[in-house]
Formats: structure tokens, sequence, C-alpha cells
């Protein structure tokens, strides 16, 4: 899911002449929903999206409870491009379980996925139309172009650990694939779509989908409503859930949210809150033109240069070529100076000691 900052890029690249790299200046997290966002947290970049929730499950036809809380826990890091990261999801669990013949407390990792996610796709990478400074309507107006989604891959393996969650006879690893597309409709509406094929060839293969739809009310709020579904031989269900998030500092937000499951056989329900912190000190803004980077030094032509080589210089580069403008400056003029009075006055004493020595070394 894409939360408040997407809102803040549309609209930040919906005014801008020059375009950047999909890198933002606030945090940009997929909490607090299920689904994965199109768009990597950028090279160099570390985010963490963590969150408690609780949790209660009952099933009528086994006849038990289930109460506890638990951990979620994403690492999402940039690698290679701007476009590729890696993320690690891990859930813990703990509550207790109830029936008619067993009372026990159980704990134990649920999931543990290692991944990785790249932006294959971006219709606006190349630019957006220019905003019109005197119509309001004109810039509000509908577009086909945002019919047209981003669209990401993401391959993964999921981990297994045996304990009180594992299913009988399911795989220790086992893969994990996903086509994910983002829609942006104006400058508040944000439409994730997830295709999920998860756990393949084991006990607990299924195949699912979220979509979530996000809102920005304002520069500081976002408000999102998500469904997700998944079919499997072993378990079936849809989920529904709502919620909110916070923007407290540009790398750091906070969330909450609720779900809620359609079925009685187990019937779930969840709440939780959490937060997403960024870590982006080592990043480096990287320009794109015409849809492609602009490396630094690279062979773009800019100005009366030309020759495949940039114009632009780095600061120490300006200081050198001051400093030699100076030097250059300085010698210009000691070669323009006219001899002054004094200097005169003391060529005209030294003549005739010149002359006196000249006729002396003629002398034989």
């Amino acid at each position: 899911m894409k939360v408040l900052h997407s809102f803040i890029l549309i609209s930040f690249l919906s005014i801008s002449s020059s375009l950047y790299s999909q890198f933002t200046d606030q945090v940009n997290s997929n909490r607090p929903g299920k689904s994965a966002g199109a768009f990597a947290v950028g090279k160099k970049v570390l985010q963490i999206e963590s969150g408690v929730y609780y949790i209660k499950e009952s099933h009528s036809l086994l006849d038990y409870d289930a109460k506890g809380f638990g951990l979620d826990l994403t690492a999402r890091y940039g690698v290679w491009k701007e476009q590729f990261e890696v993320t690690l999801d891990a859930q813990f669990q703990m509550d207790k379980y109830s029936s008619l013949f067993v009372d026990k407390n159980r704990s134990g990792l649920r999931n543990t996925t290692l991944g990785a996610k790249y932006l294959f796709y971006d219709p606006f990478k190349k630019g957006e139309e220019k905003p019109n400074i005197y119509s309001w309507k004109a810039n509000h107006r509908f577009r086909w172009k945002q019919l047209i989604p981003a669209i990401s891959g993401y391959v993964g393996a999921n981990y297994t650990m045996e304990n009180d969650y594992s299913i009988p006879g399911e795989a220790i690893l086992s893969p994990k694939v996903m086509a994910i597309a983002q829609n942006r409709f104006g400058s508040r509406w944000v439409l994730v779509t997830n295709l999920i094929a998860d756990k393949i060839g084991s006990e607990a293969q299924n195949f699912g989908y979220i979509l979530t739809l996000t809102c920005g009310v304002d520069d500081r709020w976002s408000a999102f409503l998500e469904n997700r579904g998944v079919k499997g031989d072993y378990y079936s269900d849809g989920f529904f859930a709502v919620g909110a998030t916070h923007l407290l500092k540009d790398n750091l937000q906070i969330d909450i949210n609720i779900a809620k499951n359609i079925k009685y056989t187990p019937s779930i329900f969840y709440g939780g809150i959490g937060f997403s912190w960024r870590f982006d000190k080592k990043h480096k803004d990287i320009k794109i033109k015409d849809g492609k980077e602009v490396k630094e030094g690279g062979d773009e032509k800019d100005g009366e240069g030309g020759g495949g080589k940039s114009n632009i210089k780095t600061p120490e580069e300006l200081e050198k070529a001051a400093k030699k403008a100076e030097r250059k400056k300085r010698r210009n003029k000691d070669n323009d100076v006219e001899p002054s009075n004094d200097d005169t006055e003391q060529e005209t004493k030294e003549e005739p000691k010149r002359k006196r020595l000249d006729e002396l070394e003629e002398t034989p």
C-alpha cells in the first residue's frame, strides 16, 4: 500500500519542470495495509516498518477460541538502482488457544519471507504535463494517462519454522511471486493491486489478490480501505480492512488499522498500531532525463561545451577555476604597471655608476 507520501509525491511531480528519481522527501510506506506498492524506497535507503496487533479468532465448527498479540516487521533496503529493493518480512505471534479438550499457550513465527522487488514501468517517468497556471479546472481534469499503472514484480522465498502455527507437511522453503500495479487518480487517490502466488508447491499453496485504495486527507493525514482474498486447498478467506496514517516527521509516520474476515470457520478480527521509519542519509538524488538516469560526469551534452562532456562543475572545480583566474589577473596587472616617480629617480642615480663601470671594463 502507498500511504500519505504517495500523494505528496504526486503533487510535487505535477508542478515540477524537472523530473528526478522516485525517491521522495517523505517516508513512503506499505503500512498499515497488507499490499505492497510498486515503488522502491530508493538506493541506499533503509526503511523499517513495524507494528503490534491484537487478534481474536474463533471457529464455529471446531469449537475453539484464540486470543493474543503479534508483531509485524518489514525491513526494506534499496540497492543497485532506484527501482530495486530487497525486503525481509517477519511476523511473530503469541496467543492462548482454548477448545473443549485443549488449553494451551502458543507462540512462534507465523511468517518469514526474504524477497526482492523491481519497478519495470513508471508511466510518469518521462515527465508530466505542465500545470496550467490560469485554470484550476484544467489542472484537475481527468487524464487518460492515469489509467496506466506503474508495474513492479516481486520474487521471494518463504521460510517455515515448525511451531504451533505451522501446517503439517508444509515445506520448509517455498517460493512466492507477486505482480504489483499502482494507479494514481488526481492528487489525492492511489489504487494498489497485488496478484499473489504464495508457498508454491507446498501443502499451504494459495493464490490471492489485494486491492488497497488510499486517500490523502491533507499533508499529514491519509486513510485507506482494503480488500484481500486468498484461495487455497488448505485455507480460503476474504478480509476487509480500514485504517489511517499520520506523518510525524518527514522520515517517520504512525498508523492504525482494524480488519475483519467474511467467514466464521474461523471468524477473525484484528487491530493494530505501528510506525514506519526511514534512514536516508546515504541516499543521493539521481536526475532523470527523457526517462533515463543522468550519471554524474556522464556523456550527456549540455550547453556550449558539447563534445559529450557535461559542463556542470563541482564546487572544488569552481574554486580552482576562480583561483586560476585571480592569478592570471594579477600577472596581467603586474605586466601593465607603469614605473613610479621613486623608481625613476633611483634609475637616474644608478645610471652614472653603470657608465663608470662600463668605462673601467673597457680600460686595458
